[in-house]
């Protein structure tokens, strides 16, 4: 994506992004004959709505609408909607940030084309005046390679694939990868990676990869990497099942975040793993009732074989927390209680880091991530308990799923500051720079996180 922005925008024709607020107001500083057109044309300045106009009554060509205003992303359809060819934004609304709104141009012109062509080019918008190109390429690339990973489907993207896709990432980067794939899993002691994944016909795998100075701060990403949830044994219905070729959105999210990371150089010593897996059913497929070992030398006893995520995290997460990081973050398509909570469009959040939270709330507001942070409430730990295992990775009630799931992956945190995010990975519904299918869902915030963190501009 290296051509995201014109090279030479001096043929560029003029756009200029308007809000709905004051909208008559703006319309009437245009010339009179710009004006008319757009009303004609029954502009409203709606998210997204574009009305191209002829540059000789006024040296714009075309006005884009951006609603409410409340975000840089809600200009964003323009990019499909503006005529193909090389544009230059004139005006924004004001508050809005010159690098996001370059970042949410160039995601507004994504399209998913591995099985099939473009359906035309975006149009290509010339760097707004004081943008960081860099930050707003290297967004939009993360973005694209997020939303790639989770539209593909799992017969081009199982657990070989997803070590492909990292490997290639690394390498783009430099940095150091190891995969221990199948049996090599019980030998080096990762036993729920590998019961979760045995099933299948494409081996089991825990994919890390290290990058930047030893010296620096550690971080751990950790991201749920499975690649299709059949539901195991405790078999999914057929709705259920539909979509779950983006159960390993949490390792797309992870590995998005990475090339954020590692194209911007943070000055962090960044440890990424992925439990890589798919659910499958056979005949060594494991069973509720089944009482499996952890790493970490915890019990397991499996009352249900569709809350499979928690249990490969379980195993990564205890590995990240042996090489002592700073922070460790998990992302994982974790359950369907969190989407029920509060829907698809906001990544629910845990954390006992008072600070970590806020820093994230307030990042997810600044970048348009929402995100919301859940309780981790002690109460509900009993609930987790087994009459004959240390614990039972699913509850005995239906309530507090997400927050049940959490509880039970904060058993395999020990020392560092942890957060885990309990993310959709997905779009069922177009909204503006985000059509229906996989998403970046709340990395974009974590990343604003870690720049204010470890250094760096809060942009994209």
């Amino acid at each position: 994506m290296t051509d995201i922005f014109p090279a030479d925008p001096g043929g560029a024709r003029a756009a200029r992004i308007l809000s709905a607020r004051g909208l008559d107001d703006a319309l009437k500083a245009l010339p009179a004959a710009t004006a008319a057109h757009a009303r004609a044309a029954g502009f409203r300045a709606d998210p997204g709505e574009v009305v191209v106009l002829d540059p000789a009554t006024g040296g714009l060509s075309a006005l884009i609408g951006a609603g409410a205003a409340r975000s840089e992303y809600d200009a964003a359809d323009a990019a499909m909607k503006l005529p193909e060819g090389d544009w230059r934004i004139d005006s924004w609304p004001e508050g809005w940030d010159a690098t996001r709104l370059a970042a949410a141009l160039a995601v507004g012109g994504y399209q998913f084309t591995r099985y099939r062509k473009a359906k035309r080019p975006p149009a290509r918008f010339a760097l707004p005046e004081g943008a960081d190109g860099a930050e707003a390429a290297r967004v939009a690339k993360a973005v694209a390679l997020t939303r790639d990973l989770v539209n593909t489907p799992a017969i081009d993207m199982l657990p070989s694939h997803l070590e492909a896709a990292a490997r290639a990432l690394a390498g783009e980067h430099g940095a150091e990868v190891s995969v221990i794939e199948g049996e090599a899993l019980l030998a080096q002691n990762y036993p729920l990676i590998h019961t979760v994944g045995r099933a299948s016909a494409d081996a089991p795998r825990l994919i890390e990869f290290e990058w930047g100075d030893p010296s620096h701060p550690r971080l751990a990403l950790v991201g749920k990497g499975v690649c299709f949830d059949s539901g195991g044994l405790n078999i999914k219905p057929g709705g259920g099942m539909r979509w779950m070729k983006k159960d390993m959105g949490g390792a797309a999210n992870v590995l998005g975040l990475a090339s954020l990371i590692m194209d911007a150089r943070l000055p962090v010593r960044l440890h990424v793993l992925i439990p890589a897996v798919e659910n499958a059913i056979a005949g060594n497929a494991f069973r509720p009732g089944d009482i499996l070992p952890t790493r970490k030398g915890l019990t397991v006893e499996i009352g249900n074989t569709d809350a499979e995520g928690r249990l490969v995290l379980a195993d990564a997460l205890t590995k990240a927390c042996e090489h002592k990081p700073e922070l460790v973050i998990d992302m994982a398509t974790l359950t369907g209680a969190a989407r029920i909570a509060i829907g698809p469009e906001i990544a629910p959040f845990y954390t006992a880091d008072d600070d970590l939270a806020d820093a994230m709330h307030a990042a997810g507001r600044t970048v348009d991530d929402p995100v919301w942070r859940m309780p981790l409430w002690d109460g509900y730990d009993p609930w987790i308990e087994s009459d004959v295992a240390d614990i039972n990775n699913s509850a005995d009630t239906p309530f507090a799923g997400s927050l049940t799931a959490a509880l039970f992956l904060r058993r395999f945190v020990d020392g560092p500051a942890w957060m885990h995010l309990d993310i959709f990975a997905w779009n069922p519904k177009p909204r503006p720079g985000r059509p229906v299918g996989g998403e970046m869902l709340g990395a974009r915030a974590v990343w604003d996180v870690l720049k204010q963190r470890y250094g760096g501009s809060a942009n994209g």
